[in-house]
């Protein structure tokens, strides 16, 4: 199942956009044997292994990785795989004896995927960070806000996973596609640094035309325009528009009861305040529910603003199956949809070391290295 069916995927125990990256894989397909450390990993969240969404689709099996033995075992299992995904600090992997150089030279097809966040060099290469820290770095945060107030952390959507798992996971994809062609492996250098500055791909030129303001809350996406804004609601919730298109606008304008009304014109600057005033004082009228009546089949671009759990109760993601349960979770569905070979979550997050012995037998290995892998301290449940 999935277009990427058949590909084996090595991944290292990681945070983040490491799992999100090897979800992207696994939900399209891919066989991903996840190598679990021995004892307890992560922010000490306290959750159950069951609720980690991004670590669906997986087989586990465990090691250390500090020893001899472990990382002989970690080169065994990396001969058969076709792609890898670690997330450890740059040099780490080196000084344990499994950098690409030695992963390579024992399997010279090997796409070999690194996740860090400030990259593999670089004066700050080796310092630690969080999404909040990378996208900083990149004049992301900074244009995240409203006028007058601090910039506000976009959670950690641009940097763990838009600019980093994301990254990867095409990263990685596209090695592949190269491998098959040439028949040789490489080098995969994520960093979230990276990818956050591709995301914002069009400021750049927008910065360069003199089309984009980099004073928070003065521009068309930042909350700057009063129609591509989010407005309270009479019941103390919130609707959004993104009016940006003349003839949206007029649908707009229609919907609020203020077509024909002397109004300053849509893109005069110096009215937007008193545009801003009166959109507020009409959302304020009608609750949420009652405006999406208002804008039913409209063009305006108006959506309610949902919770979590609103979304998965929406009509129309409940049409489109966008979110599914695995394991009594709701979560989101895979993507993207392919029309042939769709994609698809095989089971829920594994406990450490689940099904990780069918996956070895799935991958080639026989009874025999197995059994010595076994020896080496790779663990199963």
């Amino acid at each position: 199942m999935g277009p990427l069916a058949g590909l084996k995927i090595l991944e290292f125990e990681a945070i983040g956009p490491g799992p999100f990256c090897g979800m992207m894989l696994a939900d399209m397909g891919a066989d991903v044997l996840l190598i679990d450390r021995q004892g307890e990993f992560g922010l000490g969240l306290g959750r159950d292994r069951w609720f980690e969404v991004m670590l669906r689709g997986r087989r586990s099996a465990t090691l250390d990785l500090k020893s001899k033995d472990g990382v002989a075992a970690a080169l065994q299992l990396a001969s058969k795989a076709d792609a890898l995904i670690e997330g450890f600090r740059p040099g780490v992997m080196e000084r344990l004896g499994l950098g690409p150089d030695a992963l390579l030279k024992k399997n010279p097809k090997l796409v070999y995927g690194r996740m860090t966040g400030w990259g593999q060099d670089g004066p700050l290469s080796t310092r630690a960070g969080h999404d909040i820290n990378y996208i900083a770095l990149t004049g992301v945060l900074h244009a995240v806000g409203r006028a007058g107030a601090a910039p506000v952390p976009p959670l950690n959507l641009i940097g763990d996973f838009g600019g980093g798992g994301m990254l990867l996971a095409f990263g990685i994809a596209c090695g592949l596609l190269e491998a098959q062609r040439s028949g040789k492996g490489q080098v995969v250098d994520a960093a979230m640094v990276d990818g956050a500055s591709l995301l914002a791909a069009m400021f750049s030129g927008m910065l360069a035309a003199k089309r984009w303001s980099e004073t928070r809350g003065e521009n068309i996406l930042d909350s700057g325009a009063p129609w591509y804004d989010v407005y309270a609601t009479k019941d103390g919730k919130y609707v959004s528009i993104g009016s940006i298109e003349a003839k949206f606008y007029e649908d707009l304008l229609q919907r609020l009861g203020l077509q024909g009304k002397d109004l300053p014109k849509q893109h005069d600057r110096k009215g937007w305040p008193a545009l801003r005033t009166l959109f507020s004082d009409r959302f304020r009228q009608k609750t949420r529910d009652e405006w999406c009546t208002v804008f039913e089949g409209s063009d305006a671009c108006f959506a309610p603003v949902l919770t979590f759990s609103e979304a998965r109760a929406h009509p129309h993601n409940i049409q489109r199956r966008g979110f599914v349960d695995s394991g009594g979770v709701p979560q989101p569905a895979p993507a993207p949809r392919f029309s042939r070979t769709p994609g698809s979550i095989r089971a829920a997050a594994p406990e450490r070391g689940a099904g990780g012995k069918d996956a070895l037998s799935d991958w080639g290995f026989s009874a025999t290295e197995v059994s010595l892998l076994e020896q080496r301290g790779l663990g199963f449940k």
